[in-house]
């Protein structure tokens, strides 16, 4: 399994828009991803409410996961945007 721990880069975490952001990216991937709070249990990162249920906060870390073909690539991806706390989705992903 690939796996990307990184800190969330929003300021307010990840609640409405910076969700919003990284579920539109992570959807975009087209590889299954989850996410979850450090020791937490995982979520459907593509889920919107399942990932505003982490309560993810700025600064806090996350735990990016996936099995799937393609995971490597996804996950940096997405790692970067959580991490740099982007406030539009990027054109690469």
């Amino acid at each position: 399994m690939a796996e990307r721990r990184v800190n969330v880069g929003w300021t307010e975490g990840l609640h409405a828009r910076p969700a919003s952001i990284f579920v539109r990216a992570t959807t975009a991937t087209g590889v299954p991803v989850t996410i979850a709070k450090a020791g937490g249990s995982p979520v459907n990162a593509g889920s919107m409410l399942a990932v505003l249920g982490l309560g993810a906060q700025g600064g806090e870390e996350v735990v990016l996961a996936s099995e799937a073909d393609g995971a490597d690539a996804a996950l940096d991806r997405l790692a970067k945007l959580v991490a740099e706390g982007l406030d539009e989705l990027p054109e690469t992903v």
